[in-house]
Formats: structure tokens, sequence, C-alpha cells
């Protein structure tokens, strides 16, 4: 299988960098690029790329308009945000446009390959030192009243509501397993009926979902 990628970034010599880095594995072929969020709607649609590693930063349209109007047309492609500031605001807007990834501009190459296979095989991908701190973030957020409650979680089975509220704290497939004595096959089924129950995108929905209702606190 061969994943396509968008590469969406005002500056050239980051786009040519990142387009060298990709072109070292014939799994990754670069499809296409943009310098601006518009060109990057519009090279989106014309291309229908698996994956997008798309700046926040950028000209005219930012990186996270583009990502909601890109994700409001295109259900297949994933996308992942890079840039090199490493900050709350920019994590918690990313997440809420529906990126399946956040990562700073400083990832090493074999993690930016690794982080293209696996958005694009339909997990989630957060930087090891943003998960703990969007966890942390959520778990101190106010649960709306009118918005939460346990409607939408009604759908999973008492274990699937433990797996998804063990996701939420931030555990990997192997930690969830060592919790729950369970195999990491088995957590990752758990994780992936879960997501299909909710009609979700991946795990960091999955993460919203679980404080928006209730799920866990802090």
């Amino acid at each position: 299988m061969t994943i396509s990628v968008l590469l969406a970034d005002d500056q050239h010599l980051v786009r040519a960098g990142f387009r060298s880095l990709l072109r070292r594995d014939r799994d990754i072929v670069v499809v296409g690029e943009a310098s601006t969020g518009d060109e990057a709607v519009r090279t989106a649609r014309e291309l229908r790329p698996d994956v997008i590693l798309m700046d926040i930063r950028m000209p005219g349209l930012d990186g996270i308009s583009a990502t909601k109007q890109i994700l409001a047309e295109l259900d297949s492609t994933r996308i992942i945000i890079l840039t090199t500031f490493e900050t709350d605001e920019y994590v918690f807007a990313a997440l809420a446009a529906g990126a399946s990834g956040f990562l700073t501009k400083e990832i090493v190459p074999d993690r930016l390959r690794e982080a293209v296979r696996v958005v694009a095989g339909g997990d989630a991908l957060l930087s090891p030192s943003v998960t703990r701190r969007v966890v942390g973030q959520f778990a101190h957020r106010p649960v709306p009243a009118a918005t939460s409650g346990g409607d939408r979680l009604a759908v999973l089975t008492e274990r699937e509501r433990e797996v998804v509220r063990l996701v939420a704290t931030g555990l990997s497939n192997e930690e969830i397993a060592r919790e729950l004595v369970i195999s990491p096959l088995t957590a990752k089924t758990h994780i992936t009926r879960a997501i299909a129950k909710l009609g979700v995108r991946d795990r960091v929905q999955l993460v919203i979902i679980a404080f928006e209702d209730g799920l866990v606190t802090s």
C-alpha cells in the first residue's frame, strides 16, 4: 500500500526537507505541495491525499481553518499538524479541527515517517511531550452540564467504557493491557469498536468525548 502525502507549509525549505525525508521510503509518496492554507484546501480537493502535513501559521487561511475545511469534505484524509510552537492553544485548536496528529518540526526523521504511517492506518498520534499536557488540560476543563452525560457512551459495553477511560488518562495500548490483564491486541480491538460505535475519527476524539461526557474528571 502506498501512502499519498500533501505538504502544506509556507516555507519552501521546510517542504523540501520533508519531501526529502519522506521519499526515502517506497511506501510513502509526496503527491503535492501547498504554501498557503487556501492552496492546501484546493490541492487536497484535487488530489485527495491519504495524509496532509499541515503547518499552523501560513499566509491567508491558517492551518487550523484549512484543516476544518478539508475534513468537512474529505472523510478519509488524515491531517498531522506540524508547528514550531508546542503550546496548549495550538494543541486544542488542532484537536477541535479534527486533526489526527500534532507534532513539532523538531521531530526526528524516523519518527516523522512513523507518524505518517500511524495516521494513515487510522490511528491518532501526538508527540509524547504533548500527550500528558493535553490530558492534564482536559482534566481541568469544566464539563458543560447541557451537553455532557452518558448518552453517547451508553452504546459502549462496560469493558469498552473502561478502555476508553484509560485511553483518556493517556495510557498506551500496552499499558491498558497490563492494567486490565488483557493482550494489547484485545485492548486495540476494544478501542476500535468504541471508535466505530461513537462515530469518531480516532482515539484523540475518544479522549474529548470521555472528558465532555464526564467519564473522566479531574
